[in-house]
């Protein structure tokens, strides 16, 4: 039952997504959000070294954790390596501040930005507060562009409430969505202006809120409990806005199986070890992005943002395909999990990352995933506590230098995370 609903859930979402918010209820439509090209083309390179910049959300090495654990685990042939640097409470103005010393000494070659959410200060929409914000999103730009580094300009989301914890706070909630919504087309202008990627965070959560209230109620929070920092429902959709702002095209692999000739073939990062009377066993190198079962009712579950946004269908699909079906019907099971389908679906491919949420897999990038939180949180220790600290005070190239070694051994760890995983998918005819 909790299937269908979301799959109805998605759906409507999926609706939203192409029709835009304009055409949703009154509610919606009072955002006038400036439209942003998508990214057509990949702006990844192999060997890019990846800088992820922001607030306190990014701070909380979870949407961060998540994005470098995709790179790490669903594009392990890019050799993408990254460094996190979210600074709680922090602007652009501040980050602006810190960045030569902090992030510009280790040569990113491409960035990504997400301020704003401080930036507007929690109040109405205010022209000079703009004026602020755009001059120092441009400087940011600016500056990694001097160095010839790709830049992926993330919008601020949403909030939830009116943080309690903000004493200068003014206005209503919706007061301020629409201030942050205005926030999010200065960086679509910004983007368009200055010739670098947008990833629009605002839009996919806006739109995500609101189908997830409508269906399970107001405690349904994207933007978190505290009404600022996302669980992990509303962290998976900035994933989906990063990912999607950096042209990622989602391909992860292809199993096809030919009933009439009996061949099998996988492609990307797949290759086949034995197959045999519909059981094919595979050798993988490229993990689809795996976190496992979990409630989609729930706004702390990655599980609830893969509902709520199109994650699966445009970033994560692995499937499998027959040819020639000599049955009407098959059950395909992967690991302890088996679905059923139809001989044209499984013509058309099903997409196993989507369809099953405890697969072989997910150890896998449950590794991947451990090891890339335990860089991040050393990178927030090694910039906050001991670069900016009474140590960076007395040495700071020293501190950079003794703080590498450690970082060095926790990146290399995160290498080490992503092994080729045997696994079994066997395919039998249904009576």
């Amino acid at each position: 039952m909790i299937r269908t609903i979301g799959l109805l859930l998605l759906c409507f979402v999926q609706l939203a997504f192409s029709a835009g918010i304009s055409s949703q209820t009154q509610e919606l439509s009072d955002y006038v959000l400036v439209p942003a090209p998508p990214t057509t083309t990949c702006i990844l390179k192999q060997g890019d070294r990846l800088a992820i910049c922001g607030d306190s959300i990014t701070e909380q090495h979870r949407y961060s954790a998540l994005l470098e654990s995709y790179l790490t685990a669903c594009l392990p042939e890019l050799g993408i390596t990254c460094r996190q640097y979210g600074w709680s409470g922090e602007r652009a103005s501040g980050f602006l501040k810190r960045l030569k010393s902090d992030v510009l000494r280790f040569k990113p070659t491409v960035a990504t930005t997400c301020y704003g959410m401080n930036d507007f200060r929690y109040v109405p929409y205010q022209e000079s507060i703009a004026a602020e914000y755009r001059e120092n999103q441009t400087a940011i730009i600016d500056a990694f562009q001097a160095i010839d580094c790709r830049v992926v300009l993330g919008s601020p989301g949403i909030i939830d409430s009116v943080p309690a914890w903000v004493k200068t706070a003014e206005g209503t909630q919706k007061d301020l969505n629409l201030a942050l919504a205005r926030f999010r087309n200065i960086n679509v202008e910004i983007a368009a202006a200055t010739k670098v990627a947008f990833a629009d965070i605002f839009q996919p959560m806006l739109v995500a809120d609101f189908a997830a209230k409508r269906q399970y109620g107001a405690d349904f929070k994207i933007a978190g409990k505290d009404g600022v920092h996302p669980g992990m429902a509303g962290q998976l959709i900035m994933v989906y806005g990063f990912l999607k702002g950096m042209g990622v095209n989602g391909d992860l692999g292809t199993i096809t199986h030919d009933e009439g000739t009996g061949n099998v073939g996988a492609t990307q990062g797949h290759v086949v070890v034995e197959a045999k009377k519909g059981r094919i066993t595979l050798r993988s190198t490229r993990i689809p992005f795996s976190p496992g079962p979990g409630a989609v009712d729930r706004d702390d579950s990655i599980r609830a943002g893969l509902v709520l946004v199109p994650f699966d269908d445009e970033l994560n699909r692995f499937i499998l395909r027959i040819q020639q079906p000599k049955a009407p019907n098959y059950r395909v099971t992967w690991g302890d999990q088996s679905k059923n389908y139809n001989a044209r679906q499984l013509e058309d491919g099903i997409n196993l990352a989507k369809d099953f949420d405890h697969h072989p897999l997910v150890g896998a990038f449950g590794k991947v995933f451990d090891a890339v939180v335990r860089k991040q949180e050393y990178e927030t220790r090694q910039i906050k506590m001991l670069v900016h600290g009474l140590e960076g005070e007395v040495d700071l190239e020293s501190t950079f230098a003794l703080t590498e070694k450690v970082r060095d051994t926790l990146e290399k760890a995160v290498c080490n995370s992503v092994q080729p995983v045997e696994h079994v998918i066997v395919i039998s005819a249904l009576p």
